[in-house]
Protein backbone atom coordinates (compact mmCIF):
# COMPACT_ATOMS: atom_id res chain seq x y z
CA UNK A 1 0.00 0.00 0.00
CA UNK A 2 3.38 2.42 0.84
CA UNK A 3 4.43 2.07 -3.02
CA UNK A 4 0.67 2.59 -4.35
CA UNK A 5 0.47 5.96 -1.76
CA UNK A 6 4.26 7.21 -3.22
CA UNK A 7 2.77 6.47 -7.07
CA UNK A 8 -0.17 8.21 -6.32
CA UNK A 9 0.90 10.86 -4.92
CA UNK A 10 3.48 11.66 -7.90
CA UNK A 11 0.79 11.40 -10.43
CA UNK A 12 -1.42 13.59 -8.34
CA UNK A 13 1.43 15.99 -8.68
CA UNK A 14 1.62 16.22 -12.26
CA UNK A 15 -1.94 16.79 -13.29
CA UNK A 16 -3.85 19.80 -12.98
CA UNK A 17 -6.35 21.05 -10.21
CA UNK A 18 -9.46 19.48 -12.41
CA UNK A 19 -7.93 16.67 -13.35
CA UNK A 20 -6.97 15.92 -9.45
CA UNK A 21 -10.37 16.55 -8.82
CA UNK A 22 -12.12 14.63 -11.01
CA UNK A 23 -9.59 11.67 -10.34
CA UNK A 24 -10.90 12.08 -6.83
CA UNK A 25 -14.36 12.01 -7.30
CA UNK A 26 -13.66 9.15 -9.30
CA UNK A 27 -11.84 7.23 -6.78
CA UNK A 28 -14.58 8.38 -4.03
CA UNK A 29 -17.28 6.56 -5.95
CA UNK A 30 -14.72 3.74 -6.72
CA UNK A 31 -12.85 2.57 -3.99
CA UNK A 32 -11.95 -1.08 -4.77
CA UNK A 33 -10.59 0.15 -7.99
CA UNK A 34 -12.85 -2.39 -9.86
CA UNK A 35 -14.02 -1.12 -13.78
CA UNK A 36 -16.82 -3.52 -14.67
CA UNK A 37 -20.19 -2.50 -15.04
CA UNK A 38 -22.20 -2.99 -11.50
CA UNK A 39 -19.14 -3.29 -9.58
CA UNK A 40 -19.13 -2.71 -5.96
CA UNK A 41 -18.51 0.44 -4.98
CA UNK A 42 -19.60 0.27 -0.84
CA UNK A 43 -20.20 -2.88 0.90
CA UNK A 44 -23.67 -2.94 2.54
CA UNK A 45 -25.59 -5.44 5.27
CA UNK A 46 -27.17 -8.28 3.18
CA UNK A 47 -25.49 -7.49 -0.13
CA UNK A 48 -22.53 -9.32 -1.58
CA UNK A 49 -19.71 -7.86 0.07
CA UNK A 50 -15.51 -7.32 -1.82
CA UNK A 51 -12.93 -7.61 0.94
CA UNK A 52 -9.67 -6.83 -0.42
CA UNK A 53 -7.20 -9.12 1.31
CA UNK A 54 -3.07 -9.94 0.81
CA UNK A 55 -1.25 -13.31 1.32
CA UNK A 56 2.47 -14.97 0.66
CA UNK A 57 2.96 -17.19 -2.04
CA UNK A 58 6.49 -18.76 -1.91
CA UNK A 59 7.64 -15.56 -0.15
CA UNK A 60 5.39 -13.14 -3.21
CA UNK A 61 2.86 -10.68 -1.81
CA UNK A 62 -0.09 -11.64 -3.50
CA UNK A 63 -3.11 -9.08 -3.68
CA UNK A 64 -6.39 -10.64 -3.90
CA UNK A 65 -10.30 -9.73 -3.61
CA UNK A 66 -12.50 -11.75 -1.74
CA UNK A 67 -16.63 -12.20 -2.59
CA UNK A 68 -18.62 -12.85 -0.05
CA UNK A 69 -22.11 -13.98 -0.81
CA UNK A 70 -25.16 -11.67 0.37
CA UNK A 71 -25.95 -12.41 4.08
CA UNK A 72 -22.75 -13.89 4.96
CA UNK A 73 -22.69 -15.59 8.03
CA UNK A 74 -18.76 -17.25 8.55
CA UNK A 75 -20.88 -19.94 10.92
CA UNK A 76 -22.35 -21.42 7.90
CA UNK A 77 -20.48 -23.41 5.18
CA UNK A 78 -20.27 -21.59 1.38
CA UNK A 79 -18.93 -23.60 -1.74
CA UNK A 80 -16.27 -21.48 -3.01
CA UNK A 81 -14.41 -20.95 -6.16
CA UNK A 82 -11.03 -19.53 -7.19
CA UNK A 83 -10.80 -17.40 -10.63
CA UNK A 84 -8.04 -16.79 -12.78
CA UNK A 85 -7.88 -13.99 -14.66
CA UNK A 86 -6.69 -13.44 -18.93
CA UNK A 87 -2.73 -13.17 -19.42
CA UNK A 88 -2.29 -9.16 -18.76
CA UNK A 89 -5.74 -9.29 -16.75
CA UNK A 90 -5.61 -7.98 -13.38
CA UNK A 91 -8.44 -8.79 -10.70
CA UNK A 92 -10.59 -5.84 -10.67
CA UNK A 93 -11.23 -6.76 -14.71
CA UNK A 94 -12.63 -9.83 -15.91
CA UNK A 95 -11.98 -11.83 -12.90
CA UNK A 96 -13.39 -9.65 -10.47
CA UNK A 97 -16.65 -9.20 -12.45
CA UNK A 98 -17.14 -13.35 -12.74
CA UNK A 99 -16.33 -12.88 -8.76
CA UNK A 100 -18.61 -10.80 -7.79
CA UNK A 101 -21.53 -12.49 -10.12
CA UNK A 102 -20.49 -16.20 -8.86
CA UNK A 103 -20.57 -14.89 -5.47
CA UNK A 104 -24.23 -13.78 -5.93
CA UNK A 105 -24.93 -17.24 -6.40
CA UNK A 106 -24.04 -18.11 -3.22
CA UNK A 107 -20.05 -18.70 -3.55
CA UNK A 108 -17.25 -17.53 -1.70
CA UNK A 109 -14.92 -16.48 -4.52
CA UNK A 110 -11.37 -15.01 -4.89
CA UNK A 111 -9.80 -13.01 -7.55
CA UNK A 112 -6.26 -12.19 -7.17
CA UNK A 113 -3.58 -10.66 -9.09
CA UNK A 114 -0.63 -13.10 -10.75
CA UNK A 115 2.59 -12.75 -8.91
CA UNK A 116 4.49 -10.25 -10.66
CA UNK A 117 1.84 -8.64 -11.84
CA UNK A 118 -0.76 -6.08 -10.95
CA UNK A 119 -0.67 -5.20 -7.49
CA UNK A 120 1.07 -8.41 -6.51
CA UNK A 121 4.65 -8.41 -6.06
CA UNK A 122 7.76 -9.81 -7.77
CA UNK A 123 10.31 -8.76 -9.98
CA UNK A 124 10.36 -8.77 -12.93
CA UNK A 125 7.21 -6.49 -13.36
CA UNK A 126 4.36 -8.00 -15.79
CA UNK A 127 6.07 -11.33 -16.16
CA UNK A 128 3.69 -14.17 -17.25
CA UNK A 129 5.33 -17.23 -16.79
CA UNK A 130 3.36 -20.80 -16.97
CA UNK A 131 5.02 -22.56 -13.91
CA UNK A 132 3.95 -19.07 -11.94
CA UNK A 133 0.56 -18.52 -13.08
CA UNK A 134 -0.84 -22.37 -12.16
CA UNK A 135 1.12 -21.67 -9.00
CA UNK A 136 -1.11 -18.99 -8.47
CA UNK A 137 -4.40 -21.07 -8.68
CA UNK A 138 -2.70 -23.53 -6.12
CA UNK A 139 -2.04 -20.25 -3.82
CA UNK A 140 -5.38 -18.80 -4.03
CA UNK A 141 -6.71 -22.26 -2.87
CA UNK A 142 -4.53 -21.80 -0.17
CA UNK A 143 -6.24 -19.05 0.84
CA UNK A 144 -9.65 -19.60 0.17
CA UNK A 145 -9.75 -23.10 1.78
CA UNK A 146 -8.39 -21.51 5.18
CA UNK A 147 -10.97 -18.41 5.01
CA UNK A 148 -13.99 -18.61 7.13
CA UNK A 149 -17.13 -20.33 6.28
CA UNK A 150 -15.56 -22.22 3.19
CA UNK A 151 -16.59 -25.94 3.37
CA UNK A 152 -13.54 -27.70 1.84
CA UNK A 153 -15.03 -30.13 0.24
CA UNK A 154 -17.08 -28.02 -2.32
CA UNK A 155 -14.01 -25.85 -3.72
CA UNK A 156 -13.87 -25.14 -7.69
CA UNK A 157 -11.82 -23.24 -10.37
CA UNK A 158 -12.79 -21.08 -13.11
CA UNK A 159 -10.13 -19.97 -15.57
CA UNK A 160 -10.65 -16.93 -18.02
CA UNK A 161 -9.02 -17.16 -21.23
CA UNK A 162 -5.02 -17.68 -20.14
CA UNK A 163 -6.27 -18.12 -17.23
CA UNK A 164 -7.90 -20.95 -18.32
CA UNK A 165 -5.41 -23.29 -19.61
CA UNK A 166 -3.13 -22.55 -16.28
CA UNK A 167 -6.52 -23.33 -14.41
CA UNK A 168 -6.65 -27.04 -16.20
CA UNK A 169 -3.13 -27.72 -14.86
CA UNK A 170 -3.57 -26.81 -11.53
CA UNK A 171 -6.34 -28.72 -11.39
CA UNK A 172 -4.96 -31.63 -12.43
CA UNK A 173 -2.96 -32.44 -9.49
CA UNK A 174 -4.59 -29.82 -6.98
CA UNK A 175 -7.19 -32.40 -5.73
CA UNK A 176 -8.60 -29.53 -3.60
CA UNK A 177 -10.16 -28.45 -6.76
CA UNK A 178 -13.29 -30.72 -6.88
CA UNK A 179 -14.87 -28.51 -10.01
CA UNK A 180 -13.52 -27.00 -12.84
CA UNK A 181 -14.53 -24.70 -15.67
CA UNK A 182 -13.10 -22.38 -18.23
CA UNK A 183 -14.37 -19.22 -20.44
CA UNK A 184 -12.90 -18.33 -23.59
CA UNK A 185 -9.82 -20.94 -22.72
CA UNK A 186 -6.24 -19.97 -24.55
CA UNK A 187 -3.68 -22.44 -24.24
CA UNK A 188 -0.22 -20.67 -23.54
CA UNK A 189 1.18 -23.82 -23.47
CA UNK A 190 0.06 -25.16 -26.51
CA UNK A 191 0.09 -21.86 -28.02
CA UNK A 192 3.90 -21.25 -27.17
CA UNK A 193 5.15 -24.91 -28.52
CA UNK A 194 3.25 -25.43 -31.63
CA UNK A 195 2.42 -21.28 -32.62
CA UNK A 196 -0.93 -20.13 -32.50
CA UNK A 197 -3.18 -22.30 -34.79
CA UNK A 198 -0.23 -24.86 -34.73
CA UNK A 199 1.73 -22.14 -37.43
CA UNK A 200 5.30 -23.56 -35.83
CA UNK A 201 4.74 -26.79 -35.65
CA UNK A 202 7.88 -26.90 -37.98
CA UNK A 203 10.31 -24.90 -35.56
CA UNK A 204 9.64 -27.00 -32.21
CA UNK A 205 13.19 -28.04 -31.81
CA UNK A 206 14.55 -24.76 -32.61
CA UNK A 207 12.86 -22.80 -30.47
CA UNK A 208 13.41 -25.37 -27.78
CA UNK A 209 17.42 -24.91 -28.51
CA UNK A 210 16.70 -20.95 -28.43
CA UNK A 211 14.69 -21.70 -24.56
CA UNK A 212 17.62 -23.67 -23.35
CA UNK A 213 20.58 -21.53 -24.79
CA UNK A 214 18.47 -18.80 -22.55
CA UNK A 215 17.96 -20.42 -19.34
CA UNK A 216 21.65 -21.43 -19.48
CA UNK A 217 22.11 -17.51 -20.28
CA UNK A 218 20.08 -16.28 -16.91
CA UNK A 219 21.68 -19.35 -14.71
CA UNK A 220 24.98 -18.20 -15.43
CA UNK A 221 23.71 -14.42 -14.66
CA UNK A 222 23.62 -13.14 -18.57
CA UNK A 223 20.52 -11.11 -19.04
CA UNK A 224 17.32 -12.30 -19.68
CA UNK A 225 15.83 -13.06 -22.85
CA UNK A 226 11.60 -12.54 -23.23
CA UNK A 227 9.42 -13.40 -25.84
CA UNK A 228 6.62 -10.81 -26.64
CA UNK A 229 5.42 -7.44 -28.63
CA UNK A 230 6.96 -5.17 -26.52
CA UNK A 231 10.07 -4.09 -24.24
CA UNK A 232 9.52 -5.33 -20.53
CA UNK A 233 8.82 -1.48 -19.84
CA UNK A 234 5.70 -1.33 -21.58
CA UNK A 235 3.23 -0.92 -18.42
CA UNK A 236 0.37 -3.33 -18.23
CA UNK A 237 2.39 -5.86 -21.14
CA UNK A 238 2.64 -9.36 -19.95
CA UNK A 239 6.02 -11.02 -21.11
CA UNK A 240 6.43 -15.24 -21.20
CA UNK A 241 10.03 -15.96 -20.25
CA UNK A 242 11.20 -17.75 -23.23
CA UNK A 243 12.73 -21.45 -21.70
CA UNK A 244 9.05 -22.21 -20.93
Amino acid sequence: MKNIAIATMSLLASMSEVQVANAQSTTAKNPFTLVYDGAISKNMAGKVNIHPVKYKLNGIDIAANVYTPSNYNPAKKYPALVIAHPNGGIKEQTGGLYAQRLAGAGYITIAADAAYQGASGGKPRHTDKPAFRTEDIRGMADFITRYKGVDVNRVGALGICGGGGYTLTAAQSDKRLKAVATLSMFNSGEVRRNGFQNSALTTIEERLKKASDARAQEAAGGKIIYAGVASITDIGKAFIIIYN
